[in-house]
């Protein structure tokens, strides 16, 4: 089989967004507070003997809150889906980029579960007159509705201008019956588990 695209853009891994680079500016900044050492227990009450009570600062409660699902964690979720034509993931072929991934209402820690959030990924396809795009969108889809909670809504459509007929595609992508029909074809279903297998 002949490949859409034979010679692809590919991103090197180390340049891709991930949460890892925020944490790491986070916890730099952390360890550089004054206040930080001067606040911190003492080894010695440390001990399993020791039954002082005392406040630590370092070990808050907001470590056991439960944080809201953002742009970034969808992105992981779905940049390292397979590509069904390269041996590469989305986000090494940019297909799916932080950028284009919306949520609505915006995260926030007060986040209610029991409100609808609407998750909006726009792919951008490695060139204009991709076949495989319908199939990519279904991947993204599948892997972020069996991920994220139920109150979340996924939408998959082709970035405007990124494929020659955008809008056949977005149509399909868009209808619960052409895609529940088509995760029913057992072939088709074969191609998206080949594609979800490298999802951690």
């Amino acid at each position: 089989m002949d490949k859409d695209n034979a010679n692809p853009t590919i991103l090197n891994v180390s340049e891709l967004p991930t949460r890892r680079d925020r944490r790491k500016k986070a916890s730099r900044k952390a360890s550089e507070s004054k206040l930080d050492a001067i606040m911190r227990k003492p080894q010695y009450l440390s001990t399993p003997f020791c039954d002082i009570p005392w406040s630590d600062d370092t070990e808050s409660d907001d470590d056991f809150t439960v944080e809201p699902i953002d742009e970034q964690e969808v992105y992981d979720l779905i940049s390292t889906i397979s590509d069904p034509e390269h041996p590469l993931s989305l986000g090494q072929l940019a297909v799916v980029n932080l950028p284009d991934i919306h949520i609505s209402p915006s995260p926030s820690v007060a986040a209610d579960p029991n409100t609808l959030t609407r998750v909006l990924v726009k792919i951008t396809p490695t060139i204009t007159h991709c076949s495989l795009a319908t199939v990519i969108g279904l991947g993204v889809r599948v892997r972020l509705e069996k991920a994220l909670p139920p109150n979340y809504r996924v939408d998959v459509m082709i970035k405007e201008g990124t494929h020659s007929q955008d809008d056949q595609v977005n149509k399909q992508l868009a209808d619960k019956e052409r895609v529940a029909a088509a995760l029913e074809n057992v072939t088709l279903k074969g191609v998206l588990d080949k594609m979800l297998e490298t999802c951690v």
